[in-house]
């Protein structure tokens, strides 16, 4: 888990939203790197932002279950649709 991790931090630095996205899982879930929903949702929206609609739902989500950021359910349901395009 920490290679992984370190890997996915090195891609997620030059701006690769795949690895931005599995770098937010890995702090989502704490494997490789502390547990930081912060930081995760940051990662989530960086990918998100370039349309990567995986990281859509994880932000989604995030917003759903207000883990990182406030609850709100109008942004969770406005990051589904947007992947789902």
């Amino acid at each position: 888990d920490d290679e992984a991790a370190r890997l996915f931090r090195r891609a997620a630095e030059q701006g690769h939203s795949l690895a931005q996205c599995s770098l937010g899982q890995c702090h989502a879930e704490g494997k490789g790197v502390p547990q930081d929903d912060r930081e995760a949702a940051r990662l989530f929206r960086c990918a998100a932002n370039k349309g990567h609609a995986g990281s859509q739902c994880e932000l989604g989500q995030c917003y759903a279950d207000g883990r990182g950021m406030p609850h709100d359910d109008d942004e969770a349901a406005r990051l589904y649709r947007r992947a789902a395009e």
